[in-house]
This record gives C-alpha cells, structure tokens and sequence, in this order.
C-alpha cells in the first residue's frame, strides 16, 4: 500500500474503530449488574475500579449498616439481602443481567447464589480460589447452557492468571501429561482470604494425579523454582488452578507451589484450635496491602509443561499486586462476559482466551529468561 493511500485510509479506519468501540461501550453500560459483598476489603476495590472504568454496579450485601453507607458515599444504588433467604435472593438477582460474588467464604456462600442465578438466568461471576467451588460449579455447565448464561468463577488473582498461563505453555508440546506452577507475590493477604486460605489448607494439601485430587502430606514436595525476578523455596499448596488447570487444559497431573511465609507458618502453629480462635488471630494480627503496597508490589507466576517424550515448555508472567490485579480483572471479565456473552460454567482461559492476561495493564508474558538482562540464579 502507496504511503499517500495508507494516510487516507487510516483516519478513516480510526473513525470507524472508535465508532464501534463506542458502541460496544454503550451496550456494556447498558447492562445491569450487582456486586454482592461490595463492603469487603476486596469488594470496595471492585467498586472503585468499577466507576473508575464507567460503570454504576449496584451494591450489596447482608449487612445495611455496612453497605448503606458505601453506597451513599459513592451515590450508588444498593440492595440488602440474605443469601438464606432464597425468595429475596431470586427476586433480586432476577433484576439483573450479572451477579459479582465477593463474598467468601464460598464454600459457604457460592451454591445458593448460584442456585439463585439458574433459576433467573443471571450470569454468575466470582474471585475465589477454593477447588471445591470451582468443582461443584463445573457440574452446572449444562443447566447454565441450558439457561443461556455462563458461570465463571476465579476472575481475580484466584486463577486468572495461572489459568491463562497454564493453557499457553499446554500448547507448546504434544500431549503434556504434567503441570506445574508456582505463585509468588510481594503483597499480604486480606483477614478474608486468609480465613479461607485456612478453612482449605486444615484439611490437607492436594495435588491432582492422573485426573483425580489426592492429599498430600505437608513438608512434601518442597523446591526450588526460578522466577522471572529471583529463585524461591516453594511448596505444594491448595489452588483453585487443581481443578481450573484441568479442565482448560486436560492435562491431568497438577503441582501448585507458593513460597514459605511466615504468616503461614504462624498459622499452622496455631491449627489445632477451634474455628473461632483461628479467626479472632486472623482479625487481630492480619491486615490486607495498604494503597502503597498495591501499587508498587509485583506478582510472579512460573508455569511448566512436560510430556511422556520428554519435550517441556516454561513461560513466566509479571503483573501487578495481587488484589490490585483481582480488581481489575474483575471488571475486565465483567465487561468480557457483556461482550462475548460465553455460555456454560467455564474458566476464565477458556471463556476470554489464553491471552485475556495480556490485556490487564502491567503485565508481561515471558517464554524465555535468556531475554531478560541481570538475571542471576
């Protein structure tokens, strides 16, 4: 193409690309959604990311005296319900075209708002991490295509990065029989997801071997993995990608590793006590990343495939703070199940691509640590 053309052509392209832009912008508005648990840690970060990209959500939650408020403050419309309450739940959630679940934790909270969103054909997202969850909603699959409606949930930092990872490096072999992958991130940790990360990790470690979840013993399985920053001592842990990683990939050997921390140390002293216990320590001695810590921490993710030929594929991810990240890609996927409109209960690879990742900002995919510079083992 002559350069005189490419000028002509281009503005006019622009004009175009901006007009639909426009308009697929206009109809993600148009949309309605709720944001049950917006008075958490977490959720008021949605919430903020939420207007900051245009968006009205409403809010809600069990708690008046807490969303209210919130809801004041930001001039949003609010709706309180419980969720044991399944006249209210279904009649509120029929209002909507989505429901943003945050409010955890799941094992208790999910199924009755999913429940609620079959029944009303209201699509269901949410940011846990628990493989119970993410196991019990995948049985929904064919109710949510039957309903016309797709149940997604780890749109946060619980899974969408380890799951966008682990379907690219799924690719780069024939038949990879073994997965790995390992988390790693400078931020804390909210008393919320801590709570949870507790409730899960009490009942044993799981690694998932030839297609089935198996406990495993902790202290076992502890390495060493290079990120794309440093080395680290890892661990076997329970991650949501133990049933997320299978079914986007098939590949049905899974090892999740995070590094040692002390607050998880100090939590496993403390494991022998009552539920209760557990929680007032967390409340008392657990606070989530202050703005300065989710703005300048980064998080590191390392994946790797192997197969029976012995062929392997590694890849590495940087990105942002992890609940920095979990609010903006909880908005992102909102905007994504608006635009694509994905049906059945599906992992956020397989509902918006592999390469969904690489549309969050501060991000970067690595296949290759030899292009990094001042890289050390």
């Amino acid at each position: 193409m002559g350069e005189k053309i490419f000028l002509e052509l281009y503005p006019i392209q622009s004009v175009y690309q901006k007009s639909a832009n426009y308009k697929r912008k206009v109809r993600i508005m148009k949309k309605k959604w709720i944001l049950y648990g917006a008075n958490g840690y977490t959720g008021k970060l949605i919430t903020q990311e939420a207007i900051s990209r245009g968006h009205r959500p409403v809010l809600a939650g069990r708690s008046a005296e807490k969303v209210i408020p919130l809801a004041n403050e930001l001039d949003l419309d609010y709706r309180i319900f419980d969720l044991n309450n399944k006249i209210d739940l279904y009649n509120t959630i029929a209002e909507f075209d989505l429901v943003f679940h945050a409010a955890g934790p799941y094992i208790h909270t999910s199924e009755p708002m999913v429940q609620a969103c079959l029944k009303a054909g209201t699509n269901y997202l949410d940011i846990t991490g628990e493989v119970p969850v993410f196991e019990q909603n995948f049985e929904y699959d064919e109710k949510a295509r039957e309903k016309g409606i797709t149940i997604i949930s780890g749109v946060g930092f619980d899974v969408v990065p380890t799951d966008c990872l682990a379907k690219h490096v799924s690719e780069q072999i024939i038949n990879p029989t073994h997965l790995e992958l390992a988390i790693a991130g400078e931020g804390g940790v909210s008393p919320g997801t801590l709570k949870t990360i507790f409730e899960h990790i009490s009942r044993g470690l799981l690694i998932r071997e030839n297609g089935k979840l198996s406990k495993l013993t902790l202290g076992n399985g502890v390495r060493k993995v290079r990120f794309s920053d440093k080395v680290r001592k890892v661990t076997p842990t329970v991650w949501g990608d133990l049933a997320t990683a299978y079914i986007t990939t098939g590949i049905p050997n899974i090892i999740v590793y995070m590094p040692y921390s002390k607050t998880m140390v100090d939590l496993m002293k403390v494991s022998r006590l009552k539920k209760e216990k557990i929680h007032e320590w967390i409340e008392n001695n657990i606070q989530g990343p202050n703005e300065f810590m989710r703005n300048t921490a980064r998080s590191y993710i390392w994946a790797r495939t192997t197969n029976n030929d012995g062929q392997e594929a590694q890849a590495w991810l940087e990105t942002m703070e992890g609940y920095k990240f979990t609010a903006v890609a909880s908005v992102r996927s909102v905007e994504k199940v608006f635009e694509l409109s994905p049906k059945g209960a599906l992992t956020p690879a397989l509902a918006f691509g592999k390469d969904f990742i690489l549309e969050i900002p501060d991000t970067k995919r690595i296949d290759s640590l030899e292009l990094l510079v001042n890289l050390n083992d």
